[in-house]
């Protein structure tokens, strides 16, 4: 029987689209706009896959997340997020929970510029010590009419309570959004990532599709997304396919598109699952 513990996926991260021909003036609008507070919280639903050399296993997934961006004037921004993402497998419930702090300047007909760190702990039915992991990197984006880029880098440990020793991690995303309309974007993702285990390095590779709707004139929208992640140690490998559909609820902007420029932007990787355990 599997018990593995879930660092979690997942969790739309949106924004608006733009048709090419309406994006320069809006662009133009973006960059006047008086800076505010702006935010959204979002819940999400779904399915998880694992296909590995010792078998297979299904699981129930559902969580969260919730960001909030803090303007210091024109250009300068903090932003704060919080998530949890929990997992029902074979009757056991897995869950991990954390956050993040973004520090960045950003033009909003360019590009934005700055720094992150993430603090996250895992729990759950399987037992033993706490388990938790923080990382730290920089990141930025870059913005060209109705198309979004967005990198990061970072150096992280996974440490467990009560023990000295710890695992070093070192990883890496890109995505490219693209707006099709001011209200509907598309993701596209990959990651790599990998952990040190003494003599072994347990590497991950990932991949993921996004779509989100806001309806025109609220603050809600709907967003599908599926990420797959491929588990690879010491000759063995495994690979956990993640479905969900969500809602979110938007403050402070009035499209996605708007939220990506001026808002909430930045976001964090969250892996499908991070250690597999036997027993």
């Amino acid at each position: 029987m599997y018990r593995f513990l879930l660092g979690a996926a997942i969790a739309a991260t949106a924004t608006s689209a733009f048709a090419a021909d309406a994006v320069a003036p809006i662009v133009m609008d973006q960059e006047l706009a008086r800076p505010h507070i702006s935010g959204y919280v979002e819940a999400y639903l779904g399915g998880l896959y694992l296909s590995s050399d010792f078998g297979h296993e299904n699981a129930t997934t559902a969580g969260g997340a919730g960001r909030v961006n803090f303007p210091i004037d024109s250009r300068w921004n903090i932003q704060a997020d919080a998530i949890v993402d929990s997992l029902w497998v074979q009757g056991d419930n897995l869950y991990g929970y954390g956050g993040a702090v973004h520090g960045y300047w950003r033009d909003p007909s360019a590009y934005a510029l700055g720094g992150f760190a993430t603090l996250n702990g895992y729990g759950g039915d399987f037992g033993g010590p706490k388990i938790y992991n923080f990382t730290v990197g920089p990141e930025a984006q870059v913005y060209m009419g109705n198309v979004t880029l967005y990198g990061q880098v970072y150096y992280g440990q996974l440490r467990a309570s009560g023990e000295s020793e710890h695992l070093d991690n070192w990883g890496g995303r890109a995505v490219v959004r693209y707006f099709a309309q001011d209200n509907l974007r598309f993701d596209g993702e990959l990651g790599y990532s990998t952990i040190s285990l003494g003599g072994e390095h347990l590497n991950t590779v990932s991949g993921a599709l996004q779509a989100m709707y806001r309806f025109s004139g609220t603050p809600f929208s709907m967003f599908g997304r599926y990420q797959i992640d491929h588990l690879s140690v010491a000759g063995q490998s495994e690979n956990i396919h993640k479905y969900v559909v969500g809602l979110r609820a938007s403050f402070g902007s009035d499209t996605l598109l708007d939220e990506d420029r001026n808002g909430a932007t930045m976001d964090t990787y969250r892996p499908n699952i991070i250690l597999p355990f036997g027993g």
